[in-house]
């Protein structure tokens, strides 16, 4: 499953960011091509180094769900035209828990 994200340059730092499949929180991919829920552990990656690591991302379908690229900082900072997007997944629903429709 994959969706339609504005096209980002070769020379953009880049992450890579999916959602786990079996827990469904927001996930990105580590230096090291492992999974993180830690903002902190972002990996950055520029070139054809970043298109390796999404094509990657692309064959754990199943592990992670709809991997995709998201522009970052070289520091790996949340950066460009999805910033908004991007800090909200990162950082949570923009709604109090107490304001939250309850499990039924």
């Amino acid at each position: 499953m994959t969706s339609v994200r504005p096209k980002l340059k070769p020379d953009q730092p880049k992450a890579v960011t999916a959602w786990d499949t079996a827990t469904g929180k927001v996930v990105w991919m580590a230096d090291d091509g492992s999974w993180s829920d830690d903002p902190a552990k972002i990996g950055v990656f520029i070139g054809d180094k970043a298109d390796g690591m999404l094509a990657t991302a692309e064959t754990q379908e199943g592990t992670v769900t709809d991997p995709y690229f998201m522009q970052v900082a070289e520091d790996g900072a949340i950066d460009g035209r999805e910033t908004l997007r991007e800090t909200i997944r990162a950082n949570g629903p923009t709604v109090h828990p107490e304001f939250q429709r309850s499990a039924k």
